[in-house]
């Protein structure tokens, strides 16, 4: 893109295309939006297809494990649609008849999505059917890094509009010759609404662009593992998060925070299932690899986001066994002279000793208030109160028990929480929401109000036996 002027009338263009097509489904009913996201869903899971876009996406982004994002669409693309089913997002979806509400749901008109380079492959889909989900359009923004392959899934879905009978501009993406910062921010500002998946900047340049939005912050997720857990079992659910699509989750373990009866048959449980303790030498060796500029910045190099194992160990020059699969480094301290507590975007975790439970909690909230406040962390307990103890204590948006943290933050088959790519942080991340963003975010209510019988209460109703002496 030439300059910003030309970005603006490139993006103008895109919306103005995009407001017609969304016209035309404004009014669309329950049963046609349904089915229409059925089929968009449908596109994105076939396995043929997406182990072919999988494959292209690590060629073109260099990141991630294709088998595992091809199990990633597949999961996350079906359960957002499983998440909509028999959900009213069309008309009239609420009657309180005692308090003489109606709720009309109405759509926002152009959806800005922005979508990451670590997750290019399902992030598309799950707006996509969000967007549809409540009648509106959208325009994508991808990563420079993975535009080819958000311009492969776009046109896939664009195909499925077609076919069904309805304008394609439902769903743009910004063309990939077309792509640039500018090009991005002007989206923001152009558009009804920007759901923004991303870094921290581009987070922060959503909220700053004039038009509501919703965002994440940066994740950290840090785990309990305390001594009523098999820790066969944990550090089994350990290596499946923390290597899954070569940790390009947010999510992941980030660090553990084990009690000290079980601190050692942890990390023999660990190793049996491929991860590699480093010593000291190694340990700082890992570090200049990662945090190439440490101290004077903590940016993480692009050599070892998402990478397998046997590229970072090769980038780092630490010579370990080929069937490894994860780091494991060792740490008592946190904040900027201990940069391994910050999140890593590898397949490296850090693990903590801790003694008293309470101590454990303090580990978490101090951990995820230098980096990644409000995003997640996780628990390995049997104790029903240690986990109300951490619900009631911990700030953060989230608590997995006993689960894959990467694997259950965003929603799974085998837990409850809405399936989604983009995982709100509440204020303590800088958010506007602390729940995971879904298509109920991106609807208008209009409230219809009906008179009612008098409701006022009484003094007594609400003020009991108090006296002006009891209160002032």
């Amino acid at each position: 893109m030439a300059d910003k002027s030309e970005a603006a009338a490139y993006i103008a263009g895109l919306v103005e295309r995009a407001k017609k097509a969304q016209a035309e489904i404004e009014f669309a009913t329950q049963e046609e939006v349904d089915e229409l996201c059925k089929k968009i869903a449908f596109s994105g899971t076939r396995q043929e297809w997406t182990t072919e876009l999988c494959n292209f996406c690590v060629e073109e982004g260099k990141l991630g494990h294709a088998p595992h994002k091809v199990l990633k669409m597949d999961t996350k693309i079906k359960g957002t649609l499983r998440d909509t089913i028999g959900v009213k997002t069309c008309g009239l979806v609420e009657h309180d008849k005692e308090k003489g509400i109606m709720k009309f749901a109405k759509p926002m008109g152009v959806i800005g999505g922005v979508i990451p380079c670590t997750n290019p492959e399902a992030t598309p889909f799950c707006k996509a059917i969000s967007a549809i989900k409540t009648r509106n359009a959208i325009i994508m923004a991808p990563h420079p890094r993975t535009k080819v392959t958000n311009e492969k899934c776009t046109n896939r879905m664009r195909a499925v509009l077609k076919k069904a009978g309805y304008p394609e501009d439902l769903i743009i993406t910004i063309a990939p010759d077309k792509l640039s910062l500018e090009a991005t921010n002007e989206l923001m500002k152009q558009c009804d609404f920007v759901i923004a998946t991303g870094g921290g900047g581009l987070v922060e340049a959503a909220y700053s662009s004039g038009t509501p939005a919703q965002g994440v912050g940066a994740g950290n997720a840090v785990v309990i593992v305390d001594e009523t857990c098999d820790m066969k079992e944990v550090a089994n659910m350990i290596m499946r998060s923390k290597t899954f699509d070569n940790a390009t989750s947010c999510s992941t373990e980030n660090a553990l925070v084990v009690h000290e009866s079980v601190y050692d048959e942890l990390f023999e449980a660990m190793k049996k299932e491929g991860g590699y303790l480093c010593n000291e030498d190694e340990k700082a060796r890992l570090l200049k690899a990662m945090w190439p500029n440490y101290p004077n910045d903590h940016v993480l190099s692009a050599k070892i986001v998402a990478q397998p194992f046997t590229a970072i160990a090769a980038e780092a020059s630490i010579d370990a066994p080929a069937d490894k699969k994860f780091f494991i480094v060792e740490e008592t301290g946190v904040g900027e002279e201990h940069i391994f507590s910050r999140e890593k975007l590898s397949v490296t975790t850090t693990v903590y000793k801790y003694k008293e439970f309470s101590d454990a909690i303090d580990k978490i909230n101090e951990i995820t208030t230098y980096c990644g406040p409000g995003h997640s962390c996780g628990i390995h307990t049997t104790d029903v109160e240690r986990i109300k103890e951490l619900g009631e204590k911990i700030k953060t948006s989230r608590v997995m028990v006993r689960q894959p943290q990467c694997l259950a933050n965003s929603g799974a088959w085998t837990n409850g929480m809405p399936m989604t790519m983009t995982l709100g942080c509440g204020t303590w991340g800088g958010n506007a929401a602390s729940e995971n963003i879904t298509f109920k975010h991106m609807l208008n209510y209009t409230w219809v109000s009906e008179p009612i019988a008098d409701t006022k209460p009484t003094e007594e109703d609400l003020f009991g036996n108090l006296t002006e002496k009891d209160v002032l």
